[in-house]
């Protein structure tokens, strides 16, 4: 006799199944998103070598030259803007919509965002707006995560494991940072420690890490040469420092969103035409301040070879700072990741030259603030303090500094938390999904899925028994993972902080019964 497997039948089974073989598919995963995003990032840094050869030609050149260049700008604004518009998806960083996806508010079409993204990216880079190219690779790394998914037939409950793969390759093959990679899927992706998500998001982005050296070389992305370490004298200094980068931090997500705001509002210009504003600015100043341009390697690399004065310092801060909001704020592709760390590198570079004039501080110790000073703007704005400090480290390739990272992490985290500044990419998303349809219109109503909730300490849940909670009607509590134990959940199991409850739901109503779930199982104040 045989027996029909239901929906619900095959769910289970691919859940126990999967666990075995996850590991293996987020290695395929990251070859395939590892060695897109480092085809993207080798093709920017080729487009920036070659927009920097048109501006020194530009200069020599008469006046019908420049405004021919002019028009190819603003031709490329406009293909910008047709491209969001067909698919709207691929605008500005792309990390809150993979957010968006794995939490089941969004939906993916993967082939058509990488098409678009990559070569989007590729223009608003190439033409110099002051864009990141990490938002954008985390979001092609996710779509090849999920193309990998579809390709091999893979359910739903699998799909959201190999996005976060591809999303975690995607960042360390931009930045050749594979822990960072690893820990930005943990602390920004799905906000828990979980293993089911560490070891194959760990896998893909060591895999995608080893491409990216291959690209790039093991050399690090800023070389500041040999650091110091900073004498623990010093340390207020670092303590004052978080504070500044903290309250800047709250500052930069403010004015992002503000300046989306205001492009919102500029109803007299077609949508598809607005990316010609930052464009145009770029030209502009690629004349006057070419080192604002792009997403800001080079200009982090210059800052301790150049020893710019303080007052240059200041405009090149003003400006890029700036010129970010604009950059991003008219929604064409690209990241924000590095212009807020040469934001953050400047700011560092400003603060150090200021206690060496004033305070007499050894010039040596300049570089260590810059350093300090990128991983404090990162923790108040991105809200991931580990994944800045592992960034910063990896990123510079030295060590000497990890005890003042955590001290500027924490502090600007906490000097932003007590300014009410939110993570940047939750307000990002929250922007995005405003408006959108009620989730009675998502796809999905009769298919089943799978979620793994972390319990916290002091939640709703901690030391409850099974038997005493409130379950949504419409989920199905089948298992409790305790440690590397597999519980099966009856009426008198307590349920303790550090379990993940395995819960099975409809997909139509995944997002409204997470959010009550994660509301019963993540700290509370009593």
């Amino acid at each position: 006799m045989r027996v029909k497997k239901s929906g619900i039948y095959n769910t289970l089974i691919n859940w126990r199944d999967f666990r075995q073989k996850i590991i293996a598919e987020g290695l395929v995963v990251g070859i395939f998103a590892g060695a897109i995003a480092a085809l993207y990032r080798f093709i920017i840094k080729e487009a920036d070598l070659f927009r920097e050869q048109i501006y020194h030609i530009l200069r020599s050149s008469g006046y019908a030259v420049i405004l021919v260049w002019f028009v190819f700008l603003l031709v490329a604004a406009y293909i910008l803007g047709m491209m969001v518009k067909k698919e709207p998806l691929v605008s500005g960083s792309g990390i809150p919509q993979v957010k968006g996806v794995l939490s089941g508010q969004m939906h993916m079409k993967w082939l058509r965002v990488i098409i678009y993204k990559f070569v989007g990216g590729i223009i608003a880079l190439g033409a110099g707006l002051s864009l990141g190219r990490e938002g954008p690779s985390v979001q092609l790394g996710a779509a090849a995560g999920q193309g990998v998914s579809r390709m091999l037939g893979r359910l739903k409950v699998e799909e959201k494991y190999l996005i976060t793969c591809g999303a975690s390759a995607g960042l360390s093959a931009a930045f050749s940072a594979p822990l960072a990679g690893a820990m930005f899927a943990l602390e920004e992706l799905h906000k828990n420690f979980s293993p089911l998500v560490l070891v194959p998001a760990m896998v893909a982005s060591m895999i995608a890490g080893f491409i990216s050296h291959q690209f790039f070389g093991q050399v690090p992305v800023f070389n500041f040469g040999r650091l110091n370490p900073l004498p623990l004298k010093y340390y207020f200094y670092v303590l004052i420092l978080g504070i500044i980068t903290g309250a800047f931090g709250v500052a930069f997500n403010l004015a992002l969103v503000k300046t989306q705001e205001g492009f919102k509002k500029l109803q007299f210009v077609m949508p598809e035409l607005k990316p010609a504003i930052p464009i145009t600015v770029a030209g502009i100043l690629g004349f006057i301040l070419p080192q604002v341009l792009g997403g800001g390697n080079a200009l982090i690399n210059s800052l301790d070879r150049m020893k710019y004065s303080a007052s240059f310092i200041m405009i090149l801060l003003a400006v890029k700072f700036l010129f970010t909001m604009v950059s991003y704020g008219s929604g064409v592709p690209g990241g924000i990741f590095l212009p807020l760390l040469v934001i953050g590198a400047l700011t560092g570079n400003l603060y150090g030259s200021l206690i060496v004039n004033v305070l007499h501080l050894n010039p040596a110790y300049v570089n260590n603030f810059i350093v300090l000073a990128m991983a404090g703007y990162f923790s108040a704005i991105v809200k991931a303090p580990i994944t800045g400090g592992i960034l910063i480290t990896e990123m510079t390739g030295s060590f000497v500094h990890l005890l003042a990272l955590t001290l500027i992490s924490i502090t600007s985290y906490l000097t932003a938390d007590l300014l009410k500044g939110e993570p940047v990419y939750d307000i990002l998303l929250e922007r995005m999904l405003a408006g959108n349809k009620s989730e009675k219109n998502i796809p999905g109503a009769g298919r089943k899925i799978l979620m793994e909730i972390p319990v916290c300490v002091g939640s709703e849940l901690d030391g409850k028994k099974i038997k005493d909670v409130e379950w949504d009607p419409h989920c199905l509590l089948v298992g409790i993972n305790r440690g590397t134990s597999e519980i099966i959940p009856r009426g008198n199991t307590r349920i303790y902080p550090g379990d993940y409850l395995v819960v099975l739901a409809d997909e139509g109503r995944a997002v409204t019964i997470r959010k009550k779930l994660l509301d019963m199982t993540e700290i509370t104040e009593k």
